[in-house]
């Protein structure tokens, strides 16, 4: 009778110990899970991109974290089947900056469905935001950008400004910082207006068909650098008669060179370095079931000749 009851209480330990060992071994695995992240970019052939990619790439390399990027060649379209290939992946949060504003709401709805955390970077659809969106304050850095621009023409000029893409945050932003300073300074008169989607070329061939239709223009503001030099370059080739100041946005270092070398006269310097830095942490973060603000922005500098060294040498 008594072998039986230790028989007994001896398998009851065992199945117990069994279940105790397994439980430790499941949290073990849990503690040891690597984690993973999804970082959706819009074109890692424009600098600004890269920088970030390479700010979220090294934090992650440093704390043994898995990045997969992709890069969607500014296509929505491809975007958002890049976005579901990468939940396939079962990443834990996604980093993402849409590549344009049609549809830029889907990804976050596929990774919400998922119950994956996003981090919007630069860009967030409006309609469908993510947990927290880290960008520089477009709508005050532009407003700075502007104010420079009042002072160095005494508020008096023909003004072009050449969009990014229509609709998108820093299209909209930057557009709403510069019309506040412009409101000031009623001298300065916006004679021509076109987008060029972010893109040099682009911008290039609509500053010569601007200056063409108005050979007055004194300044250009492109809303991106690469937009800027482009504007800058059409300058060069019309051989007008007068000097015409041309600013950007963006402050990558290959734009800062060109500035250096005199193309064109002034930029805002975002902190691309800072912005990987809080995506990356803030992914973390959400991991974790951690509330996160819901804009995490920074202003970029006004770069000018005087200042540019700095941000060529260390950039932020």
């Amino acid at each position: 009778m008594k072998k039986g009851i230790i028989r007994k209480l001896l398998a009851i330990m065992f199945v117990l110990v069994l279940a105790g060992t397994a439980m430790l071994f499941a949290q073990g695995q849990e503690e040891d899970k690597q984690v993973v992240l999804g970082l959706a970019v819009p074109n890692l052939q424009a600098d600004f991109f890269s920088q970030i990619k390479d700010s979220v790439v090294a934090q992650a390399e440093a704390a043994g974290t898995k990045v997969i990027v992709v890069d969607a060649k500014n296509d929505g379209a491809t975007q958002v089947n890049q976005v579901q290939d990468l939940l396939t992946q079962n990443i834990d949060a996604l980093i993402y900056i849409p590549a344009g504003a049609t549809a830029a709401s889907v990804p976050v709805q596929l990774a919400k469905a998922e119950n994956v955390p996003v981090i919007c970077v630069d860009r967030f659809p409006p309609d469908m935001r993510g947990d927290t969106f880290i960008a520089s304050d477009s709508v005050e850095s532009a407003r700075i950008l502007g104010e420079w621009v009042i002072e160095q023409t005494g508020g008096i000029g023909k003004v072009a400004v050449i969009h990014g893409q229509m609709g998108t945050t820093p299209q909209v932003d930057r557009t709403a910082g510069w019309e506040t300073a412009m409101a000031k300074a009623p001298g300065l008169v916006t004679v021509a207006e076109q987008a060029a989607d972010w893109d040099q070329t682009r911008a290039f061939t609509v500053a010569q068909d601007m200056l063409q239709k108005n050979p007055d223009i004194t300044v250009f503001f492109g809303q991106c650098d690469t937009m800027a030099m482009g504007a800058a370059r059409a300058v060069e080739l019309a051989g007008l008669d007068h000097k015409v100041l041309v600013v950007g946005f963006d402050g990558d270092v290959a734009a800062l060179k060109e500035l250096k070398n005199g193309l064109f006269d002034a930029t805002c310097t975002q902190q691309t370095q800072l912005m990987g830095k809080l995506a990356y942490e803030s992914a973390l973060k959400a991991i974790a079931g951690e509330k996160l603000p819901q804009d995490q922005l920074q202003l970029a500098t006004l770069t000018t000749m005087e200042n540019v060294d700095q941000f060529i040498a260390d950039h932020p």
